[in-house]
């Protein structure tokens, strides 16, 4: 079966009771069993539902994995990966990561034994040198958020395997559509399916994907004696979207390529990153291991912080807003939103200044996105 025919119909069989093309929403939170010891599987909701179940089916199969394990956020996701780890263990972390994970890391974890070196992951030289004895856990962001830096992830397997830790990848930015990790080694990846996977901005949920069964037995632990699942409701919903996903992000690349060139070349301008520019410093590595480039685009106005928020608050069809991955085209200020809680000068460390803007291309016309953000520079 090939990509795309699976987006649509892998683990999708029509309901055997009344030949629905859409399988049924299982909105319960209990089953009554057959007999004492017996039953189909199910029993209590946390522990497992028809609908979570055909979603981690349908995930796991288009990013090539063999098990899916969902969570009520791609937060929740990140929290029970780190559950495979103990006080005193050690994890090497992308320093350009999502702020709600540092965030977690760095103020939560911590008070737990677990400890934490932020690195450069686009250099595997950074990353070795970040290793120590305690060291259990690789864990990469690509592209990150914001800056969108690509991590080479055969080079990271390599180090992953040949110092004995969890791999770990992020791919919530570059979706299955174009970047499937596991093909590369990693042993785990995690998806805020808030964004481009659901793509429309009306629910919150999070997987992560693997090949190794005891990750897989884990996670599954971890998810019932948690209980962090999303309701079935919102799986049903994930499903819906994910039929339209391959469609979706084939339009968010084509429509940021379009943008990402027209803002490269605005006098206004002063430095963008996308990874499908050949500016940008890990573009081989990013033609090389992805099929496309995603819609995420960062960048800075000449002006700095006065020029940027300028932008942001004269747009009128990009809507400012914290997410990303959606049909809508939305713009971000990290420094105040999406990062507010990391420490300024650890922000300004990676690069992510406060005059940094963030745009997730949606997939309305690439000529009315580009006309919002020309007449809006003119403001700036």
């Amino acid at each position: 079966m090939k990509f795309d025919t699976k987006v649509v119909r892998a683990g999708i069989e029509p309901d055997p009771t009344t030949g629905a093309i859409i399988p049924p929403l299982y909105q319960t939170a209990t089953y009554v069993l057959e007999e004492v010891g017996r039953d189909k599987g199910f029993d209590y909701t946390r522990s497992a539902n028809p609908t979570r179940q055909l979603l981690e089916t349908n995930l796991a199969a288009i990013e090539n994995g063999r098990y899916g394990v969902c969570f009520a956020s791609g937060m929740a996701t990140v929290d029970s990966c780190l559950k495979l780890l103990k006080s005193g263990d050690h994890v090497v972390c992308s320093d350009d990561v999502y702020g709600g994970v540092s965030r977690h890391f760095n103020n939560i974890l911590v008070n737990y034994g677990l400890r934490f070196t932020y690195v450069d992951t686009s250099d595997p030289g950074q990353v070795k040198d970040a290793i120590r004895p305690e060291t259990k856990m690789l864990w990469v962001e690509t592209p990150t958020n914001p800056l969108l830096k690509v991590t080479d992830l055969k080079a990271m397997a390599d180090i992953a395997r040949d110092n004995n830790l969890y791999y770990a990848v992020d791919s919530t930015f570059a979706t299955p559509v174009f970047l499937r990790p596991l093909e590369f080694g990693a042993d785990m990846v995690i998806h805020s399916t808030t964004k481009y996977i659901s793509g429309h901005n009306q629910l919150i949920g999070g997987i992560v994907i693997t090949n190794d069964e005891k990750i897989y037995e884990e996670m599954k632990f971890v998810q019932k004696t948690i209980g962090a699942v999303p309701s079935p409701f919102d799986c049903w919903l994930t499903l819906l979207g994910v039929k339209t996903l391959h469609l979706r992000m084939q339009r968010h690349a084509a429509n940021a390529q379009i943008v990402a060139e027209f803002l490269e070349g605005h006098p206004k301008i002063d430095t963008i990153s996308y990874p499908g520019l050949p500016s940008h410093p890990q573009y081989s590595i990013a033609r090389e291991q992805m099929s496309g480039f995603s819609g995420m685009i960062s960048f800075e106005l000449k002006g700095g912080i006065p020029a940027g928020k300028a932008l942001m608050n004269n747009v009128e069809l990009c809507a400012l807003a914290e997410s990303l991955g959606a049909v809508e085209t939305m713009i971000t200020h990290p420094a105040t939103m999406t990062h507010v809680e990391v420490p300024k000068e650890e922000r300004y460390a990676r690069g992510l200044t406060d005059g940094l803007v963030r745009i997730s291309v949606g997939i309305e016309d690439p000529d009315d996105i580009v006309a919002d953000l020309k007449q809006a520079l003119e403001k700036a």
